[in-house]
């Protein structure tokens, strides 16, 4: 197993809590969507999440 030695043992320990602002339907539908992933993949919702933001970040050049 592949371990980042800068990574906290813990996720959440790690993580730093983020604020957005989104419509109902976006909200529901992201929560849905990390849901779906965590069970098809078993991986933890933080690693999930942390994907998506990068995903973004990679998306739009940030």
């Amino acid at each position: 197993m592949d371990t980042d030695p800068h990574q906290s043992a813990d996720p959440v320990e790690a993580t730093e809590r983020l604020l957005l602002q989104v419509d109902h339907d976006l909200f529901r539908a992201f929560h849905r969507c990390v849901w779906i992933i965590v069970h098809e993949t078993g991986r933890p919702r933080i690693e999930i999440m942390n994907e998506m933001v990068r995903d973004f970040l990679i998306k739009h050049d940030c």
